[in-house]
């Protein structure tokens, strides 16, 4: 009889919990038994992992193998425990001392010829195993840039389970080479052109409202018909936000680690993600879910500081535009099933564009009715539109305008210059709070720390006594006028930036 353990890491969204890993052999009839709330995929790791070690030229245990995921208690899923599963075995054997494997965490799936593959939410599980005290780990190759990420740790990239085999041991090790790469197609290294703030000619309002939402990280809404730049500036919006710092930059790939998006040579994201899903997405891509083993982040969460873009915005589900309030006001969203409750992050800066009818025509070229108008609109319900602080029309342009405007519309690079100034005043005059930008600053806060001077604030005191804006809206006019400000260099916002503000609130702009 014989007994080893190895560690894995469950991951519950983004948050990861250490496993041990048991291997006991015992009498009884030959088999393997599997306990501790594997899923589907993991029970199938025992036809997978005796095919990989017969494969890797070892020998099966031909004894009663139990193997144990502690805690019980927590659920587990996929193939990510293939490689702890099969070490312990082997350990437990005798194949390779059980001493050698017992301090690291192996993170891998097997194939059946013995290879390593690739798993998804190796940053933040290799991230949970640091929290709770481990420092080395084992990895596929596919997966050894992702987990060298985390500072301070010892990271052994395998490409088969033979390889693995022979350092443990202190064998010569023979790298094999294992082509996974596809064959590059025509033109696939020549970089992708990135899009410039510049290209979009003849909406200067439009502009000034990406630059003001960007340096404040406030939500956009533009409204016009078919072909007037809306999808252009949503998609050159990530070209004027500030690039994420370290910190930012991890809870990003994090999130996109355990979605499977993170792209192939370039495991850490530093830009601001764009997400723009399709109309027809259901609720649960947008904020996240799925069964209850296998809860997955939205597009919400894989906007995640950075830009989340709903074109044709009244053609989603009402239900799933509704259910964009709450993490609009808390930066998360949480996922309830019967068997967990996870915590993904959601602080992404939203746009919405929408046509002003169903027809989407402007002018007498219309054929829409005004209930018709009413309706369409009025599927983007009041309480969503309340939280979003800029609301900017757009108007078709013609030729000489289109002309007139390039000598005006400045590049993405400089327009990203004067955010990152703007954001830099801010979170020097937020130094002492947990906030960074003006959007996220409470409004009791804002109040009592950052007052505005009693002139500045009549027209909104005139507007709320008519009833043309809500008192959540007077706080986001409030803090739209301090981006003004912080984009100007002024101390505090006067008597146009708040007229302004308010302007670009209630959609009033010219």
């Amino acid at each position: 009889m014989g007994l080893a353990r190895t560690r894995s890491v469950a991951l519950l969204g983004v948050d990861g919990h250490t496993v041990e890993v048991e291997a006991h052999l015992g009498s009884g009839p030959a088999g393997l038994t599997l306990v501790g709330l594997p899923d589907t995929a993991l029970r199938e790791a025992r036809d997978r992992i005796r095919a990989a070690v017969v494969n890797s030229g070892e020998s099966w245990p031909e004894e009663h193998i139990t193997v144990s995921l502690s805690p019980a208690s927590l659920p587990k899923r996929g193939s990510g425990f293939d490689l702890a599963i099969a070490t312990a075995i082997l350990g437990a054997h005798g194949t390779i001392p059980a001493e050698a494997i017992h301090g690291a965490v192996f993170l891998a799936e097997l194939g059946l010829d013995g290879r390593t593959r690739p798993v998804d939410g190796v940053l933040p599980a290799v991230l949970a195993a640091v929290r709770a005290g481990h420092t080395s780990f084992v990895v596929t190759r596919g997966n050894a840039a992702e987990a060298r990420l985390v500072p301070d740790v010892e990271v052994i990239d395998v490409a088969t389970l033979g390889e693995l085999l022979a350092r443990i041991r202190g064998d010569p090790v023979t790298i094999p080479f294992i082509d996974d790469e596809p064959e590059p197609g025509p033109g696939t290294s020549r970089p992708a052109r990135r899009p410039d703030l510049s290209e979009v000619l003849g909406q200067p309002i439009a502009r000034r409202a990406v630059e003001i939402a960007a340096a404040g990280a406030h939500h956009l809404m533009m409204v016009g018909p078919p072909g007037t730049g809306k999808s252009l500036l949503a998609e050159r919006l990530p070209t004027v936000l500030p690039p994420l710092t370290r910190a930012e930059s991890i809870e990003v790939t994090a999130v996109h680690s355990v979605a499977g998006t993170l792209p192939k040579n370039e495991p850490l994201i530093t830009q601001a993600p764009f997400c723009a899903p399709h109309h027809t997405a259901t609720r649960a891509a947008i904020v996240g879910g799925g069964s209850s083993t296998r809860l997955r982040p939205g597009c919400v969460s894989l906007a995640h500081r950075g830009a989340l873009f709903l074109d044709e915005a009244p053609e989603f589900g009402r239900g799933v535009l509704d259910s964009l309030r709450q993490p609009l006001e808390s930066g998360e969203v949480i996922v309830s099933r019967s068997a967990a409750t996870v915590c993904f992050p959601a602080r992404f800066l939203l746009v919405l564009a929408a046509n002003p009818c169903p027809c989407g025509r402007s002018g007498n070229a219309c054929t829409c009715s005004s209930p018709q108008r009413r309706r369409y609109l009025g599927r983007l319900s009041g309480p969503l539109l309340d939280r979003v602080d800029l609301k900017v029309e757009l108007h078709p342009v013609s030729h000489a305008e289109l002309l007139a405007d390039r000598a005006y519309a400045e590049s993405s690079a400089t327009v990203a210059e004067r955010v990152v100034q703007a954001r830099d005043r801010a979170s020097r005059r937020l130094a002492a709070t947990p906030w960074t930008t003006n959007a996220e600053i409470p409004g009791s806060d804002l109040r009592r720390d950052h007052p505005v001077d009693p002139a500045a604030l009549r027209i909104l005191g005139a507007a709320l006594e008519r009833g043309e804006i809500s008192a959540r809206g007077v706080d986001r006019t409030i803090r739209l006028a301090w981006t003004l400000c912080d984009l100007a260099g002024r101390d505090r916002p006067g008597i146009d930036d708040t007229a302004f503000a308010f302007a670009l609130w209630s959609g009033r702009t010219p």
